[in-house]
């Protein structure tokens, strides 16, 4: 048990710290490619701050724990409003201004009702996930071409500053992206190897463990990467990067899983989790477009948020006794 929970919190560190150092690599391996700025920004460091997700679950579906998978991205999708966003408000209230983020948000409650469709039956076949990954292949496509045609909007400008600001030579580049990808590689297996075990001891389902701890953990990059946007004022690119993320895990992540090992689903996801998850998206969505005016997530807002994800994990934790 003891080298479980070693090999949990070193994976969650490791993992942590090489997905930052491969999405700084990858953007400066990119950059020095020829690719824009604006591209850098929607492909390589949106792929990026997901890599951990889509690691994980990819790696949980292949040892044979599907429901990790799962719970890893649905938990993810609810850590990613509640606590990050959360907890980004309470620190610097955020206000959208950009008109493409506004767009954005609708297609995650989309997307959200997609998944609402496909888990109708209980269960993730492979015609689910191909259906997922084929709405993921149009949603990148979609997403650059629409970044292209609104290049003075709010937050393609602060994509391509972000960006812009992953530079270094070629070969340290180089080295990171490989060295990085390596250790997410490394840090995920861990990950899920001293969770899988941990659950195993406790009698704790793997989709706990995924909703929760792994969740928690694969979120770490956005959680940073929201608060350090939000405290620069950046705010689009704060919400933008849970949005895109969001997007990643509902789409990319459960479909990756899917494909790889098609499951019978807990009722626990669609009578619990997938609800809350649904509630969040649909918040944001309100906070993000405005009722009246600009959308806003103020203090108190933050707040309330902060709270559903507190009340939420509460409510894991009484499931369990």
């Amino acid at each position: 048990m003891l080298l479980a929970f070693t090999a949990l919190i070193a994976g969650l560190v490791v993992l942590a710290w090489s997905a930052d150092k491969f999405v700084d690599g990858a953007s400066a391996t990119a950059t020095h490619l020829g690719m824009s700025p604006l591209l850098v920004g929607i492909l390589i460091i949106g792929f990026g701050t997901s890599a951990p997700e889509m690691v994980v679950s990819a790696l949980a579906a292949l040892d044979g724990n599907p429901n990790l998978a799962v719970g890893n991205a649905v938990g993810s999708n609810i850590a990613n409003i509640a606590l990050i966003l959360g907890l980004t408000a309470l620190i610097s209230p955020i206000t959208v201004h950009s008109g493409l983020l506004r767009k954005e948000l609708p297609l995650l409650l989309t997307v959200t009702a997609l998944l609402w469709l496909l888990f109708e039956d209980s269960r993730l076949d492979q015609m689910d996930a191909w259906v997922l990954l084929l709405a993921f292949g149009g949603f990148i496509g979609w997403s650059i071409l629409s970044a292209l045609n609104t290049r003075n909007d709010h937050l393609t400008q602060e994509m391509a500053l972000e960006a812009a600001g992953h530079t270094m030579p070629l070969r340290h580049a180089i080295i990171w992206l490989v060295a990085g990808g390596i250790l997410l590689v490394v840090s995920s297996r861990a990950l899920v190897w001293g969770a899988v075990t941990i659950a195993q001891a406790l009698g704790v389902s793997d989709l706990i463990i995924g909703l929760t701890i792994v969740a928690f953990g694969t979120s770490l990059p956005e959680l940073a990467s929201s608060i350090a946007a939000a405290r620069k004022g950046e705010h689009d690119l704060a919400v933008g990067n849970i949005v895109g993320s969001n997007l990643f895990n509902t789409l990319a992540v459960i479909g990756i899983a899917g494909a790889i090992l098609p499951s019978d689903l807990p009722a626990d996801v669609l009578y619990r989790d997938l609800p809350v998850m649904s509630v969040l998206t649909l918040m944001l969505m309100i906070m993000g477009i405005g009722v009246l005016g600009r959308g806003r997530i103020n203090r108190i807002e933050g707040g309330i948020l902060l709270s559903a994800f507190l009340a939420y994990d509460g409510w894991l934790i009484y499931t369990l006794t």
